[in-house]
Parts: structure tokens; C-alpha cells; sequence
């Protein structure tokens, strides 16, 4: 008897869905930058897909001059989203909103966030679902909070997944 992953393994590479072929890279990519030509901060946007994302790196504080006009460097230290100017703060927010594109959400982060709170509170078991639904549907919840690094502690969670529950 041979399982799934026997059978996947036999078919090889050639079987490959379509979404996965490289040949349609060109037409895939020339849609993506159409899609992003028509939102705010195209240019970043167009940046972070070429280049990659924006990189925070490092920098010295001046912490004053010498008696001779030279400049007193403290040590390096990374930078924070406090040290970008305007420009390389909407270069940093254009790269979460791609990497919110590419997640297939034109949400931000917040107001995601807001709407899995939303459905957190209101998760209950559905009429006829068994046990395994449930599990799966409540994981995958909880699996999407912790994708945008949602902290909840996990007593709520746990109480919240053995309390909505339906007597069977």
C-alpha cells in the first residue's frame, strides 16, 4: 500500500501545478508590478521587490566635537524606526505593506490584528462540528495570531478553546 507521499515522489518534477511553473515567471512578475504601479508608495514598493527589504543596519550617535572641530562618535548600535527620516520610514512601511501583499492581505498589521482579536472573541464550536474541526479551525486561528507576532498568554487560549466547546 503506498501513501500520499509515495505518490507524489513517483509523479515527479513534470507534473508540477502551473502556479509553480517557472516559465510563466515574466507575465507573473509584469502583474504584480501593474498591481503595485496603482498604490501609495509605488516607488518603495517597486524598491523592496527589486532590491529586497529596506534594511534597518546600524549607526553612531554624535556625542560632541573636539576643540579642533572634529566629530565625537559613540559606539555603533543599531537603528531604529525613530532614526529613519521621512523617506526611509515610508520605504520601511512600503516593505510591510508588500509583505502583507504577498500574504494576500491589503490589510495593515493593526487592523488585522484588530479583526483576529474580533474573531478570537467571538470563536465558539459550530453546530455538528466535531472535536477535530473545531481544533483545526481554532489552530488555525491561533496559528495566524502568532504569524503577526499577536501576543496572547496561553491560559486565555487554552481556556478559550475548552470553554467554547459544545456538550456532545
Amino acid at each position: 500500500m503506498s501513501s500520499n507521499s509515495d505518490d507524489i515522489q513517483a509523479a515527479g518534477f513534470d507534473t508540477r501545478p502551473p502556479m509553480l511553473d517557472r516559465t510563466d515567471y515574466d507575465s507573473w512578475s509584469q502583474r504584480i508590478r501593474l498591481y503595485c504601479g496603482g498604490k501609495e508608495n509605488e516607488i518603495y514598493i517597486l524598491q523592496s521587490i527589486d532590491h529586497g527589504p529596506f534594511k534597518l543596519g546600524t549607526t553612531r550617535d554624535t556625542l560632541g566635537t573636539t576643540p579642533k572641530g572634529g566629530v565625537l562618535l559613540g559606539p555603533k548600535r543599531p537603528r531604529t524606526y525613530d532614526d529613519l527620516n521621512d523617506n526611509e520610514e515610508k520605504q520601511f512601511d512600503a516593505d510591510d505593506n508588500v509583505k502583507m501583499l504577498l500574504a494576500r492581505s491589503e490589510l495593515t498589521k493593526e487592523d488585522r490584528e484588530s479583526q483576529l482579536y474580533d474573531e478570537f472573541e467571538r470563536f465558539k464550536m459550530l453546530p455538528g462540528e466535531n472535536i477535530n474541526e473545531y481544533y483545526v479551525r481554532f489552530l488555525k486561528l491561533v496559528n495566524d495570531m502568532r504569524n503577526i507576532r499577536m501576543t496572547m498568554p496561553n491560559i486565555q487560549i487554552n481556556s478559550k478553546f475548552v470553554n467554547n466547546m459544545s456538550p456532545e
